[in-house]
């Protein structure tokens, strides 16, 4: 149960739409603690499942609009929840860029294009950062609250063993010293804040697809497994474990 002191609980999901940050949706929804479900897209084109869960659950489950590369957008969507609840309990952050059709993991130096890193680090690295910055107000009060993001063993500098994938191993990393970083000043200014990262391991979702070949079949994890895995990791996370990086499997990760 994540948060057991607390016992009504309104909640964040960053990057709702598919995959990982959906299925965070879904089970938080199974929790009666929450009161309060916020969850963001990018696009309505692309949010028909998050759209139409909120359908169902229309008195809990509130759904806007962010694109975290605008800090204008985080701050409007952050001055709507605040209006309706101001106070956080738990945002889980699930956005990131891996690959699409404008851009794919480099493999090699020659492969580098510094509008595409720019891109993946907008997306993977300033995004989180920002949202730190205009979450601190709603997390910061007297019950404990919890900051967990979305990020990748691949972004590990001391796990780095075979190269390639340049770019979104340097904004995972930048990701991971952001929040680091971020977690020490909360520490001072929010001290009952949490904030951790999390490796979800390789999911069976769109981002992983292309990069399925090779992966045993019990290593690939189903969207389900791998929220129930991570909510399991956030449950055992104590205020300590602030700026630590941690695997689907509750291990810490070397940075």
């Amino acid at each position: 149960m994540l948060l057991p002191s607390v016992s009504t609980v309104n909640a964040l999901v960053v990057g709702a739409t598919q995959g990982i940050g959906l299925e965070f949706v879904k089970q938080l929804l199974q929790d009666s603690r929450i009161e309060t479900l916020f969850a963001t897209y990018r696009s309505a084109e692309t949010a028909t499942d998050l759209l139409a869960l909120s359908n169902q659950h229309p008195q809990r489950l509130h759904c806007l609009p962010i694109d975290v590369t605008e800090e204008a957008q985080i701050e409007s969507a952050l001055a709507q929840i605040t209006a309706a609840k101001p106070n956080l309990h738990i945002v889980v952050n699930c956005v990131g860029l891996l690959h699409n059709e404008q851009q794919q993991p480099e493999k090699a130096l020659r492969q580098l294009n510094s509008d595409n890193l720019l891109n993946y680090f907008r997306i993977n690295s300033i995004g989180p950062a920002l949202l730190a910055k205009h979450l601190l107000p709603v997390l910061k009060h007297p019950e404990p609250s919890l900051f967990a993001t979305i990020s990748a063993k691949i972004g590990s500098i001391g796990d780095n063993r075979i190269g390639g994938w340049y770019g979104y191993r340097a904004s995972k990393a930048a990701l991971n010293m952001f929040l680091k970083t971020a977690s020490i000043e909360y520490r001072r200014r929010s001290p009952k804040t949490t904030i951790v990262m999390l490796h979800p391991g390789t999911t069976d979702t769109g981002l992983s697809k292309p990069f399925q070949r090779g992966v045993p079949p019990e290593k690939l994890f189903s969207p389900e497994r791998t929220v129930s895995q991570l909510i399991g990791v956030l449950a055992s996370v104590k205020n300590e474990d602030s700026g630590e990086f941690f695997s689907w499997d509750g291990a810490r990760l070397p940075w």
